[in-house]
Parts: structure tokens; sequence; C-alpha cells
């Protein structure tokens, strides 16, 4: 065939639930662009985002635990790959726009900092105006990517992108099984990381919720999907029961795991690296890529060191500190 979209277009339109977002119905772009003869709109975003310089920077970007020692701990770039699957397979089952949900997936969290959670407070703390990843993960696709002229995503991936942890829900189903699965996939990578790590055992964990969810990760995940695939119609939805389990697992990981937990020792350390760059940039604004000095110019230095901080990978901001604070040893020639 001549033109395999047209195609893609009209499968959508035979296959996929009313309450599907369809390709041909996008809001569209900010700017034109000429369309894709093999992909729709949705597919061009995917892979527009899969190689971006943002996506490739999550593969060393901390989701819970700061420099784990081991390679099976989950940094924010296999998070985002088991978010994205997790929404696939509810998106499928629902009939909904596949495309649309592996976009928004790929790229919910492209707005993180350096060291998770941890970064994202210390810049929110540094920045007057504030800071948060998921709006910044909008700034970074439509604005910071390719040199300030941004990815030129579809409306809906930017929306889904943008509200994808709080607030305001997602204007799509799509968006909105994203930001479920998000919690799903945390929630239980993160205890098995945990029961990895030595800060919790399986036995830990509420018996109640694992007696009804399962008692393993697999086992877990299905629930929680399976629950959200059978009480899912025009609204996406998790039965009470179900959510109640959840909500109490994830509850047990705020008091056990993510705050004072032997695991997050090492995010004292951050607030003070985070704090000695920014005010370092502030201070020497030329020491900065271009790109940032542009931004700079146009919207203030606050915001372009928000911006290059926000950026780094948690090594790339370790190196970066020792090579301005940390004295390096020499010899008298």
């Amino acid at each position: 065939m001549d033109n395999i979209r047209e195609y893609l277009l009209t499968a959508e339109k035979q296959n996929l639930s009313p309450y599907a977002q369809l390709a041909a119905n996008t809001k569209g772009r900010k700017r034109q662009e000429e369309e894709c003869t093999l992909r729709t709109c949705y597919q061009k975003d995917r892979d527009k985002i899969l190689h971006s310089k943002s996506f490739r920077r999550l593969k060393q970007k901390t989701q819970v635990f700061i420099s784990p020692e081991g390679d099976h701990y989950r940094t924010r770039l296999t998070h985002t790959l088991e978010v994205t699957q997790i929404a696939r397979t509810i998106a499928r089952a629902l009939r909904l726009n596949e495309d649309l949900t592996e976009a928004i997936g790929m790229g919910h969290d492209l707005g993180h900092t350096p060291f998770g959670h941890a970064g994202e407070r210390a810049l929110n703390r540094l920045n007057p105006n504030g800071f948060t990843h998921f709006e910044q993960g909008a700034r970074v696709v439509d604005y910071l990517e390719r040199n300030l002229k941004g990815l030129n995503l579809t409306a809906e991936v930017l929306d889904g992108i943008l509200n994808h942890t709080r607030g305001t829900w997602p204007s799509t189903q799509e968006g909105v099984i994203v930001r479920y699965a998000d919690r799903i996939a945390y929630i239980n990578h993160d205890i098995e990381d945990a029961i990895t790590a030595g800060i919790i055992t399986e036995n830990d964990l509420p018996k109640d919720c694992t007696d009804f969810l399962g008692h393993s990760k697999s086992e877990r995940i299905t629930s929680l999907i399976t629950s959200m695939v059978k009480n899912s119609g025009s609204e996406i939805k998790m039965d009470d029961e179900t959510f109640g389990y959840y909500d109490k697992l994830h509850k047990f990981m705020y008091r056990n795991v993510y705050t004072d937990s032997a695991a997050k020792i090492e995010e004292r350390k951050v607030d003070k690296l985070i704090e000695e760059l920014y005010r370092y940039y502030y201070k020497n604004p030329d020491r900065m890529p271009e790109m940032y000095r542009i931004i700079a110019d146009s919207e203030g230095l606050d915001r372009a060191v928000t911006d290059y901080i926000q950026g780094m990978s948690d090594d790339f901001a370790s190196t970066t500190f020792d090579n301005i604070f940390i004295p390096k040893a020499w010899k008298i020639k």
C-alpha cells in the first residue's frame, strides 16, 4: 500500500472502543508538520520521545534508591518501561489507543531531576516559582528538546505528560490509564527493590493486602490490572475494595521505605549538592551551555539554572559537583 497511515487510521475507527482517542481526531500540534506515510501521529510522537536526549538520560536517573550497589535496582528508565507496558496491557484489553498510551507512558517522567524526588524537592525549594517534575516534563518536550525547538508533540500526548501524577486528570482515557499504571508500577517494583535491599521483607507487607492482591509482584500487578479492566467503561477505575488494598499498601511504603528508611540516608546529601550547583551557576551563568544562557536572557537565571540542573543525570551532577568544588591532586613539574 502507498499509505500505511491511512490504513491504520481506518483500522482504529473500525476496531477501537467508542471511548478511545482516535489518531484521526487529534487536536493536532502547535506547528504543522508533514504526516508520515507509515505511522499515525501518536506513533510518530512515541518515536520522537524514544530518540530524544531526555529519554536517554533516564537510564542514569534515580527511581527510589540513590547509587545502590548492584545492577538489579530500577532506574527512572526501567520504571518508564514498566509503566508503559502495564498501560499498554490495560489499553489493549479495553480496546483503547495503544499508540497514544505508549507515547504518554514513554514521556511521562522526562521532567524528573537527578536523584529522583529528592532532587525535585531541592529544586522546588530553590526556584522562587517552585518546581514539579510533571510541569517540567511538559516544558522539556514542548520547548527544551532539540535546542529549544521542542518535539512538537500532539496535544493529547502533551496533556498526558502534564497530568500524569496529581491535580487535573488527563483529558483522554489513555492518559488516565498511564496515571494508574504509574502507581501500579512504582508501588510493586519499589517493594521488590526494597526487599532486595533488605529494607523490608515480604512478611512485613500488610497480610490482608497480600492475601487479597497477591504474594508476588506479578500477582499484585495482575490483580490491579484485572480490576481496572473489569470495572472500566466510560470511566477508568478500579473497584473500591481493590483500590482500598492498593492504598493501604501505598501508605505502608511511605511509612517504611519512602521516608526515613536506611535506603534514604544518601538523600540528605542531595539537598547540599543541588543547592551548591544552583548557586554556582546562578553566579556563573557563562559556565552553562549556550542554550541555557539564551533561556537566562529571555526567562531569567532561576529558570535557566533550573532547566540545566533538571536535565542532568545522577552521574553528571555528581561529576560536575566534584569538578567545581572538590580539590584535585597536583604535582610540581
